[in-house]
């Protein structure tokens, strides 16, 4: 039976006219009829009493409607969810990073435009000390973040990449000399804190508040970006654990970058919030998802 056909004879099912039936799917009445007594002939079977003054469903017939309306209504549904997928793929994504962290994106981004030529994709920079602000205020559809993230209105999705940390200090820094530092040397050295919103559990996967024997990490000048961290370090005052990609990114005279031994590892997930997870955002997570397997 031919989705036409179903369409009709439901219709009919539902309107116990002929003309109206017709009307309804702007075709002719004799397009109906032909429908009707075709499948009619297939099931063996009236579905329809027919008189000179109405149309009424015959009891096989009843069963048939009531079989073939809840598939009907789950196909349609199918049609119109694709279809209203297809067209959401027009228009505009906005996508965050931190920094020069588009890197981390690449293979996506490459992916997704490659998949959906006509959509727009723009790249705002989400500056570390403020990472959920710019998600929230609908500035930013889907970001790269660095994990954990723990906020109950925002969803945490694939892992993309990871990256170690180095203790980028100043040149003349007494720990200059040396080719490596360990976490527990930040235990003498005042580090960077942060001047924003950012949940405390956030900044500390990226900078700890205690060595691994426990000694409190003293905090030294406050800072709102990577630039403002680099300079208060090449001043002397301070020294500040770095992505190793951020660090690779920035020639400085002021500022050398050492290698943290026992450094934990950086992971980086794509985040959106959980109320404006539209068809563009899931294409661009499956964009991800792909790229990286």
């Amino acid at each position: 039976m031919e989705l036409r056909d179903i369409e009709i004879f439901l219709t009919l099912a539902e309107e116990l006219h002929f003309g109206r039936t017709a009307e309804r799917l702007r075709v002719s009445q004799a397009r109906v009829s032909q429908s009707i007594k075709l499948q009619e002939r297939r099931i063996g079977g009236a579905l329809f009493e027919r008189t000179s003054r109405s149309v009424r469903l015959t009891p096989l017939g009843e069963r048939l409607r009531d079989r073939l309306a809840t598939g009907y209504g789950e196909i349609m549904a199918g049609v119109d969810e694709a279809s209203a997928a297809a067209r959401g793929q027009v228009g505009t994504l906005t996508v965050g990073t931190f920094d020069t962290y588009h890197h981390g994106l690449a293979p996506t981004l490459d992916l997704f435009r490659q998949r959906h030529p006509q959509c727009e994709l723009r790249m705002r920079e989400i500056l570390p000390v403020d990472p959920f602000g710019a998600l929230r205020a609908g500035r930013v559809d889907v970001g790269l973040l660095w994990l954990p993230v723990r906020e109950p209105d925002l969803v945490v999705g694939p892992e993309l990449f990871n990256e170690k940390t180095v203790l980028a200090v100043a040149k003349d820094h007494p720990l200059a000399a040396r080719d490596h530092v360990e976490l527990e040397d930040l235990g003498d050295h005042p580090v960077v804190q942060v001047d924003g919103p950012i949940p405390e559990y956030v900044w500390e996967a990226h900078t700890p508040s205690v060595t691994p024997s426990g000694r409190p990490v003293p905090r030294g000048i406050a800072i709102g970006t990577v630039e403002e961290a680099l300079t208060a370090v090449g001043a002397g005052g301070v020294v500040s654990p770095i992505g190793a990609y951020t660090a690779a990114s920035r020639v400085r005279r002021d500022v050398t970058f050492l290698p943290i031994t026992d450094s934990h590892t950086m992971r980086y997930a794509l985040v959106w919030r959980a109320g404006a997870e539209t068809s563009l955002v899931r294409a661009f997570v499956q964009a991800s998802r792909d790229a990286a397997g």
